[in-house]
Order: structure tokens, then C-alpha cells, then sequence
């Protein structure tokens, strides 16, 4: 993340060069982004929800995958208490995307804290999450987060205009895994975190025939123990065998 050349700027300048930087970074990520989005408001009308209604959604919950979740399963009829388990294990994630974030947003100003708090996504995430703690992060993540933020909306809005005159054959649906799989190939970074996802994944496989999107939350819940429980196999050996090297 280079923004600014020290010594050579002023700190307006540097706010502001952080600040496009992080715009700048987020746009090799928006055609992802621009096909959800599609997807998104070409599903939500072809439902028969009305603009305003889907526009509605869109920011109040202001996560793509938890509300194309949400959309099948109400065209699915399900309980209204499964709807909402399930959206809340989809964007449970966020969780620990808040706590990654914690440091460099609590010391702001309420007014400043929560609209940036409301606009972390998988995308800020996934740019500035190793960031954490380096000067002007803060106006880094602010670009990323508010220029997400106005191409998801935006990107939606235009699902709602034109996505159901775009070609089926275009297989837009096929960018949203391969988004997340984009992210989650980038998230793994030693064998525990390629164990846990592989082990996730075949959960969700073997689980997928339950109604109502319910094996997603079972593997949800079974990966988030798989990774426990190979962290705390695993994680001692290798600190023992660390400190074994170290003598």
C-alpha cells in the first residue's frame, strides 16, 4: 500500500492520497462486484419485489450474499426464523472482520466510527485486513469501504434496470463463487486454514440435500469446530517444535 512519499506531502495530502489509493485499489475487484449486483436486483425483481423494496434491502443489509440467500429462500417459502438464521450465519463473518478493524475505529468519533463501521465488506476486508496498524490506514479504508459501498448500490440499482434483458448465457451467476473463491484462495495461508476449508467445503457438499439452505449453516458451524480443533492439535506441536529449534 504506497500512497504517499514521507516528507514530501502535506497531511491533507497524505489523507487524500490514502483515500484515493484505497478507491484506486478497490477497482480491479468492481466487475465481481458489478455482476453480484445484477444478479442481486434482476432476482429481486423477477421475485416480483418492487424497486424501492429491493433498494431497501440492499442497504439495510448491505451484504450481497446474505441477500440473494435471502431471496431464495422466501421464494422457497421458508419459516421466517430460518430466513433470518440463516442470513446471520451467511454475514457472522463480519464478526471478525469488526475485530480486525476494532483498533483504528474506536478512537474515532461516533459520527466517523459507525457509517464506516456499516460499510466494511469482504472487499476493505480483504484489502486492508494486513494493513491494520500502518499510518493513514484509516483514510486507506475509507476509500475502499465508501467506493464499495457506492458500486454495490449502484450496481444493484442497475440489476433492478436492465438485469433481466442481459443474455442467460452470459452466466453472470458464476462470478459470485468464483468472487469468494478469489478471496477465500487469497485468505488461506498455511495448511490449518487449507485443512479447515477443504474440510468446510466437503461438509457443505455432503449437506447441501437439506431443505432450506439448512446444511449451510451445519457446515458453517461444523467448520468453525473443525478449525478449533485442529488449531488446538496442531498450534501447540508447532510452538513446541519452534522452541525446540530455538535451543
Amino acid at each position: 500500500m504506497q500512497y504517499s512519499i514521507p516528507g514530501q506531502v502535506s497531511p491533507s495530502d497524505s489523507r487524500r492520497d490514502a483515500f484515493l489509493a484505497g478507491c484506486r485499489d478497490l477497482l480491479p475487484l468492481v466487475p465481481g462486484v458489478l455482476a453480484f449486483g445484477l444478479i442481486a436486483g434482476a432476482n429481486g425483481v423477477a421475485l416480483g419485489f418492487s424497486p424501492e423494496l429491493i433498494m431497501g434491502m440492499t442497504a439495510l443489509m448491505y451484504g450481497g450474499a446474505g441477500q440473494l440467500a435471502a431471496y431464495q429462500l422466501i421464494q422457497d417459502q421458508a419459516p421466517v426464523l430460518i430466513i433470518m438464521l440463516t442470513v446471520w450465519m451467511i454475514n457472522i463473518r463480519f464478526l471478525i472482520y469488526s475485530a480486525t478493524f476494532a483498533p483504528i475505529l474506536i478512537p474515532l468519533k461516533k459520527r466517523f466510527r459507525l457509517p464506516l463501521t456499516y460499510c466494511l465488506s469482504d472487499q476493505s476486508y480483504g484489502l486492508c485486513a494486513m494493513e491494520v496498524g500502518k499510518k493513514g490506514i484509516i483514510w486507506y479504508f475509507a476509500g475502499t469501504a465508501i467506493s464499495m459501498w457506492a458500486c454495490w448500490l449502484g450496481s444493484v440499482g442497475l440489476g433492478i434496470l436492465v438485469g433481466a434483458k442481459i443474455p442467460p448465457e452470459w452466466s453472470l451467476e458464476f462470478a459470485i463463487p468464483l468472487a469468494f473463491l478469489t478471496m477465500l484462495v487469497s485468505a488461506i495461508k498455511d495448511r490449518l486454514l487449507l485443512a479447515t476449508a477443504v474440510g468446510t467445503g466437503l461438509l457443505a457438499v455432503l449437506l447441501a440435500k437439506l431443505p432450506y439452505q439448512s446444511g449451510f449453516i451445519v457446515a458453517v458451524a461444523g467448520g468453525v469446530g473443525l478449525g478449533l480443533l485442529l488449531s488446538n492439535l496442531f498450534l501447540p506441536k508447532a510452538a513446541q517444535a519452534k522452541e525446540a529449534d530455538n535451543d
